[in-house]
């Protein structure tokens, strides 16, 4: 009787959508039954179960969606490279305040100073906290909403950006636009100007993105919505990838 009346919990347990449940009800209450637990405190264990496995389901879920760069994250950043200024805003950066005031956060340098690895680091954390994160190369991003832009989807595919929290906009000064390219960039910030958060990182200081739109009034205009509600992270220094070099030279010459 007890055989069938555990059987019949799983099946239900398993209609409910309850697979923490499913897995650990039976352990549980032999450990419940041991330690003289009631029947909220076995409950409220598996509630907690069901819940931290949910969590992780999401943040997996959440994570693929990103295309986050696997090994781009905080545990793999080297801080002490970072200028000081940077190294103090990563840790408030990552708890995602910026992101509920759906605020920007640009970061600008040399190529091999670690913006990408930085901001990446960053969307990492955030997608460990639930928030909804994309990564995406700027000129990726662009080619995208053209396509949408040519096959008359470009409010469907703006509609589905917006789902996520933040977006992160690489290299964007590496595009070097024509007019309709840099229509729908333009249209695409615009569109989330203060309802959904742009990280952007840039070889480019603002006085130089007329490569970029061209256009001096929508070049200022963009420039106006983006630092409107911003965090501007400056990394300078040296070149991580050069240093790499250099010392891989001097292992082999040794």
């Amino acid at each position: 009787m007890k055989l069938r009346l555990s059987e019949s919990l799983t099946v239900l347990l398993r209609a409910l959508r309850l697979p923490a449940f499913t897995r650990h009800h039976e352990e549980l209450a032999g450990k419940a039954e041991k330690a003289g637990l009631g029947f909220t405190d076995y409950l409220h264990q598996l509630a907690e179960l069901e819940l931290d496995e949910r969590r992780a389901r999401r943040i997996e879920r959440l994570l693929k969606q990103s295309g986050l760069p696997a090994d781009k994250t905080l545990a793999t950043l080297d801080l002490p490279r970072l200028p000081a200024t940077v190294r103090r805003q990563v840790s408030p950066l990552a708890e995602g305040g910026f992101v509920d005031k759906a605020e920007n956060l640009l970061a600008f340098g040399l190529p091999g100073r670690g913006k990408t690895h930085t901001v990446c680091a960053i969307g990492h954390e955030l997608v460990q906290r639930g928030y909804r994160v994309l990564f995406v190369p700027t000129h990726r991003l662009v080619q995208q909403l053209l396509i949408a832009k040519r096959d008359l989807a470009l409010e469907a595919k703006l509609r589905w950006l917006d789902r996520f929290d933040a977006v992160i906009l690489d290299d964007i000064g590496y595009v070097q636009q024509d007019r309709e390219e840099m229509e729908v960039l333009f249209t695409f910030l615009a569109e989330r100007y203060e309802r959904r958060s742009v990280i952007i990182t840039s070889n480019l200081v603002f006085s130089q993105w007329d490569r970029i739109f061209k256009d001096p009034l929508t070049t200022a205009c963009a420039i106006d919505r983006l630092v409107h509600h911003a965090t501007i992270l400056e990394l300078t220094g040296t070149s991580y990838r050069t240093e790499v070099a250099k010392q891989r030279s001097k292992t082999k010459k040794s």
